[in-house]
């Protein structure tokens, strides 16, 4: 056990994480597994594919897996899922819409007053 104040903090911190990051893990190799149920069942595999390739991309935003590895899988995923017949998903990224524009302000110039002598 550690003596330190940081290093108690440390320990207390990376177990937090050590959940974290085991829930992330579980919930992926869940979306994996149900994926390949799907296409082993000969069903439309687009709905688990996007959810697998979800968690594919969360698991990577948190740090669980490379994001190298999170590409290969999902290429195998397509693969899979177009060997068994059915389309890919696509992942639909949505575009932000671009905010309202504020008519500009006219800029009034102040006209130099000059003084006579």
């Amino acid at each position: 056990m550690p003596i330190i104040k940081s290093a108690k903090k440390r320990v207390r911190v990376a177990k937090k994480a050590a959940v974290r990051n085991s829930k992330t893990k579980r919930t992926l190799k869940g979306a994996l597994k149900s994926f390949h149920a799907v296409v082993t069942g000969g069903k439309d595999s687009s709905k688990a594919q996007s959810k697998a390739q979800s968690a594919l991309d969360k698991a990577v935003k948190k740090g669980v897996i490379h994001k190298n590895k999170a590409a290969r899988k999902k290429k195998q995923l397509a693969a899979k899922a177009k060997a068994s017949g059915t389309k890919p998903a696509k992942k639909t990224v949505a575009k932000k819409a671009a905010p309202a524009k504020k008519p500009a302000a006219k800029k009034t110039t102040a006209k130099k007053t000059t003084k006579k002598k």
